[in-house]
């Protein structure tokens, strides 16, 4: 059975919505900023991808609005997002035992900080009772179900940065068994507090010395030292290819395939060789029945950091051979919102390829010699190809990669580059 993303709900610190987003990723503007002042990560975080700040009273009402985590606040306006992008009301347009919700990432740990700091300095009665559905990493996907009246499948997904992707990949299982007409899937992150920033700092993982801020991630640039943290929320809405015929529902594009699995190598660090990435790739080609020569475009999980770009250019030029496929990391302008890049980048992808534009890697002045690669560079790239790749890596040595075609029944884009034309035509069928 074919999945389509029939909708998507983006928050991202370049923007809310399908077309906020992706033009900001082909025109160059970035979403990173110095955090302001007043912000919990401010001593912690050089720069940052900062979302506005968003009243919980808008997804809440009651006592919920003091207990509820950012994270469970961002994951439930794109969920709303996606189902009203999709144009589905649960109970109208879909059975509610045949819809599914599936969201990861790590889950509420600034609310677990405040919790751990307040026992400490006022004791065990500061505790709150309501600390264990703050921070549990299943409360995202059960506060959508319960909001939207939701009864099918429902699961949280925990693989680090891998957790959007995966969380896809997991939604595209259930459509294919036959389990779910329906499934919400991606991934919501808020790690922006101290002790998150502080881990990701003294480990020298972060981008740092930078005098502008929108300069500070540069995948696959020679000097790039570290990735920028980011928060946000992106999730899918993905829907049996019949079932969506069913209602007139078009699509952004098809998730065709999908590989998973793990490096076995270390437990931050991933493979030098890309072995275990190139596997996934390869997992992903072979779960859609499509070779390697009909891809057109990768959109890579491009980090900035020194081994793990290193890493999946080695990857890529295995798999597609030296500079055999078009390449871009749109972390350049996002920053890096662990699991729900994986998600996000899902999205961007699906997108260039109904939009036939391919958005560039910027801050890539300077190509690290050790990443030879076709990389896209300061300009999209107009594009007719039917299929694309998106990686996401994760701690631990998760690998997921999710092979993309154009939708059979597409969504009508507006088909206009901001600032120029872009391709007007019918690719036909991928």
């Amino acid at each position: 059975m074919t999945a389509v993303i029939t909708g998507m709900g983006l928050f991202t610190p370049v923007g809310r919505g399908v077309d906020a987003t992706f033009d900001a990723l082909c025109d160059g503007r970035s979403g990173l900023t110095r955090p302001p002042a007043g912000h919990p990560a401010a001593g912690s975080l050089e720069v940052a991808g900062v979302l506005p700040d968003v009243d919980p009273r808008t997804v809440a009402t009651g006592p919920e609005t003091r207990v509820l985590d950012r994270v469970v606040v961002l994951a439930l306006l794109a969920a709303a997002d996606a189902l009203a992008d999709a144009g589905i009301e649960v109970g109208r347009d879909v059975d509610p035992g045949r819809i599914g919700v599936i969201v990861g990432g790590v889950g509420g740990m600034a609310t677990l900080e405040a919790q751990v700091l307040a026992r400490a300095e006022r004791g065990r009665a500061a505790v709150s009772p309501y600390l264990l559905t703050g921070i549990l990493p299943n409360m995202p996907s059960a506060r959508i179900a319960i909001r939207h009246g939701i009864r099918g499948y429902t699961s949280s997904v925990g693989t680090a940065c891998a957790s959007g992707a995966q969380s896809i990949a997991d939604a595209v299982r259930l459509i294919r068994a036959g389990e779910a007409d329906v499934v919400l899937c991606g991934a919501s992150e808020a790690p922006l507090f101290p002790t998150f920033a502080d881990t990701f700092g003294n480990a020298r993982a972060l981008a740092r010395g930078w005098a502008d801020p929108t300069a500070a991630s540069r995948p696959f640039d020679a000097r790039r030292n570290g990735f920028v943290l980011a928060e946000g929320a992106a999730l899918l809405v993905l829907e049996r290819a019949e079932h969506a015929a069913a209602r007139g529902a078009a699509g952004y594009a098809e998730v065709a395939g999908y590989g998973v699995n793990t490096d076995a190598y270390h437990p931050t660090a991933p493979r030098p060789d890309g072995a275990g990435a190139a596997e996934c790739m390869r997992r992903a080609l072979v779960s859609g029945g499509v070779p390697a020569a009909r891809v057109g475009y990768v959109n890579a999980h491009g980090t900035a950091t020194k081994l793990g770009d290193i890493a999946e250019t080695t990857a890529l030029a295995e798999v597609f051979g030296a500079g055999g496929v078009p390449v871009s990391s749109t972390k350049a302008l996002t920053g890096h919102l662990l699991g729900a890049s994986g998600a996000l980048e899902a999205a961007a992808t699906a997108l260039a390829l109904g939009r036939g534009l391919l958005p560039p890697t910027h801050n890539l002045d300077d190509p690290d010699p050790a990443c030879p690669a076709d990389h896209i560079r300061a300009e999209p790239r107009k594009t007719d190809t039917g299929y694309a790749l998106t990686n996401s890596f994760g701690f631990g040595g998760q690998n997921v990669s999710l092979l993309l075609a154009r939708a059979a029944r597409p969504r009508d884009f507006p088909r206009t580059i901001p600032g120029g034309p872009r391709p007007d035509g019918n690719h036909g069928e991928p």
